[in-house]
């Protein structure tokens, strides 16, 4: 019988997985933490826009949040509170079912995103915000 004599040797490689996980979790978590870092960097100024005309003016449904809280609808007053009521009267009466918020710069994000919501519950086909042209 022959009996072989493994030399023991000191092992000189490296052992790449450990270092091709760690670098895989790594590259995860950049990517899945990345955009919250890059959403809140983002500074938004909001409501000019070079190109702010509109084709169909005549058939959206216009809704104005002034900076001290009143609402406008199509040039009525009303209160904040009364919006949904006038959107129901006057999207039963409008055909296309389109409306446009338009907000003053200073008023809270929340009260335009609460009249989008409010607008897109009661079947407004399109929804959007509107504003006002850069004076060149």
């Amino acid at each position: 019988m022959r009996v072989h004599h493994i030399k023991k040797r000191i092992i000189a490689d490296i052992n790449m997985i450990p270092l091709i996980d760690v670098a895989l979790i790594l590259l995860i978590i950049f990517m899945v933490i990345t955009p919250f870092l890059v959403q809140s960097e983002l500074k938004v100024s909001l409501p000019e826009s070079s190109s702010a005309a509109r084709k169909d003016e005549g058939k959206t449904i216009t809704v104005q949040i002034l900076r001290n809280g009143k609402v406008l609808i199509g040039g009525k007053k009303i209160s904040f509170s009364r919006l949904e009521k006038e959107l129901v009267l006057r999207m039963s009466r409008s055909y296309s079912k389109n409306v446009i918020v338009q907000a003053d710069r200073r008023v809270n994000i929340q009260k335009v995103v609460t009249a989008l919501d409010i607008a897109k519950k009661l079947g407004a086909k399109k929804v959007g915000i509107g504003v006002i042209q850069k004076k060149k």
